[in-house]
């Protein structure tokens, strides 16, 4: 048996204290960049600054097509070992699915 084996089979499982510390700011995310790195991945999210439109629709599309780019705004950026990658999906996966089911919503929905 090797030192890592032996020291993982006398591991102690502790329970865990979420701490959010006060003034933790939360931001809007509606767009995301995940990044391969050599021995990570990293994401970035960002809030996409959607341009104001008040004129109408034709004057709307040749705005649009002039403006050619909008800004994406990066909230945060957060490096992860890929061996937790699995256990982030879940997690994102089951958040979802209860999401979902408190507003009645299918998988599909």
């Amino acid at each position: 048996m090797s030192d890592l084996d032996q020291e993982q089979s006398q591991a102690i499982p502790l329970r865990i204290n979420w701490h959010f510390p006060e003034g933790l700011q939360s931001k809007y995310v509606n767009n995301v960049l995940v990044q391969p790195g050599q021995y990570e991945l990293v994401i970035s999210f960002f809030e996409l600054q959607q341009p104001i439109l008040l004129g109408r629709a034709e004057e709307n599309k040749r705005m649009l097509e002039e403006l050619g780019s909008i800004q994406a705004e990066c909230v945060s950026k957060i490096i992860v070992s890929p061996e937790i990658i699995p256990t982030l999906i879940s997690a994102l996966e089951s958040g979802l699915e209860s999401y979902r089911q408190s507003k009645g919503q299918s998988k599909e929905g």
